[in-house]
Parts: structure tokens; sequence; C-alpha cells
């Protein structure tokens, strides 16, 4: 799953950005999900007096809003991008508004100023209002989300790439790099995804068909306890596909 943040000021033209990428790679036919972040603490889709208001009151730890339209889960917290894109299985995500993630970016700005002030080395585009005036800014093109959609499109295609574990630094540097370093290496075309080791595990954990990223420590432990295990058992044959199912516990 390939996944961008699009990020700037309010009124700098995020939205609408967002809006032709995901017609452009829809034309492209390609999956496509996306994420909003709300920057207002009191946000809330659920309002007093309401049932699942009534039903979140009385205790209730999840509440699910099933109509004929559209199925609403409403949790009682902030989850972490990282729970969030659990549940999307799509060929690419967009978020809006999220800076606090480890993926390829673009800005949307109304002048060089703003730009600035959010430029750092995950950013591979600019977008937005700004894009009336520039064509390209400190070697970043400059695009026009209205003008210029199949260009932005070209662009999403050849820097997104399939999501790193973004695993803190100090856990994992097997590939000589921090998953930030590595992501901005590939941004920066000195990197490729299938540098991250991770690509190449020969051990994968998946809880209720999901699957788990393991630093490279965790993968050893668990690959030997497994081994160790199973090659005393009739039947094993060293390089053989092992597969342990353990459900209901």
């Amino acid at each position: 799953m390939r996944v961008f943040s699009v990020f700037g000021i309010t009124q700098s033209g995020k939205t609408t950005t967002i809006e032709s990428i995901i017609r452009e790679l829809r034309k492209r036919r390609y999956s496509v999900g996306s994420v909003k972040e709300i920057h207002f603490e009191k946000f809330a889709i659920d309002k007093e007096g309401t049932n699942t208001y009534r039903h979140r009151m009385a205790g209730s730890e999840l509440v699910t809003a099933r109509g004929y339209r559209e199925t609403d889960i409403l949790f009682q917290r902030m989850l972490s991008m990282d729970e969030i894109l659990r549940f999307y299985h799509h060929d690419f995500v967009v978020l809006e508004g999220v800076t606090d993630c480890n993926v390829p970016k673009i800005v949307t700005a109304h002048n060089t100023a703003e730009v600035d002030e959010r430029l750092d080395d995950t950013v591979f585009a600019i977008s937005g209002r700004i894009a009336n005036d520039l064509k390209e800014y400190r070697g970043i093109p400059v695009i026009n989300p209205m003008e210029d959609t199949e260009r932005l499109g070209d662009l999403v295609e050849q820097k997104v790439y399939e999501r790193l574990p973004d695993f803190p630094p100090e856990c994992c540097r097997a590939c000589g790099y921090s998953c930030r370093e590595l992501g901005i290496r590939i941004l920066k075309g000195e990197g490729r995804r299938e540098d991250c080791v991770l690509s190449d595990a020969n051990i994968k954990l998946l809880i209720d068909g999901r699957e788990i990223d393991m630093v490279p420590f965790v993968q050893k432990i668990l690959f030997n306890a497994v081994e160790g295990v199973v090659k005393e058992l009739e039947g094993y044959k060293k390089g053989a596909v092992v597969e342990i199912r353990i459900g209901g516990m």
C-alpha cells in the first residue's frame, strides 16, 4: 500500500489538490482511500441526544451506526495513523493535513514563506494556490492541481513507494538507515523500497490476517523458536515452508 500526505495552511488548496489526485489515480484504475485530519479540538460526529450518544454515555466502548448509505464506527479516542491504516487495503491512501507520519508529502501554500515553514526532505511536490504563480521552487516541482492533473498523477506514481514499517531509529537500522532516512533516499533516487531488509524476510507473522512488522532481531527469535520445535518432527525438511495457525486463544 502506497501512502502519502497533502498538508498545508487553511485554504491553501489541500482538498482541491487531493480531489484532483484521487480522480487521476482512479482514472488509472488504482484503488484509492483517504484520511482527513481534523484540526479542531472539539470536533465530534456524534452529538448529544442521539441514540449513539446515549449508547456511549451508558458505557459502550465502541459504537457503530449502521445505515442504508453508510456505516460509521465511532471510536472513543484518537487512533494512531498506524491503527487507522490497518483498515485500508488500497493501492494508494492519501492523507489530508497529516504531518506526524513518515510518508512522502505534498505541501500546499499561498506563497513561498508558507512553503519554507513546512519544507523538509519528505516533500516531493508543491501544489495549491501558489501554483498560479510558480512552476518550481528550490528544485521542487510546483504543480497546478486543476490544470496539470496528469503531471501530478505521474509524480505520485513515480515518487510514492510502498509504506515503510516506520520503526523507531533505535529499533531497526538493518538496512543501514532509519525508516525515515531510507524514505528520503528513495525520494531522492538514492535508494529503493527493496533496500528495506524486511521486504525479504523469510518469516511472517499474521494476526487476524494482518501482517505484523517485526524488526530483524524479533524475526530471528521467532524463526529460531519455531525451527527448533518443528525440525524434530517427522515430515520436516530443511527449507520447507512452515505454517502455524493458532485460533481462539
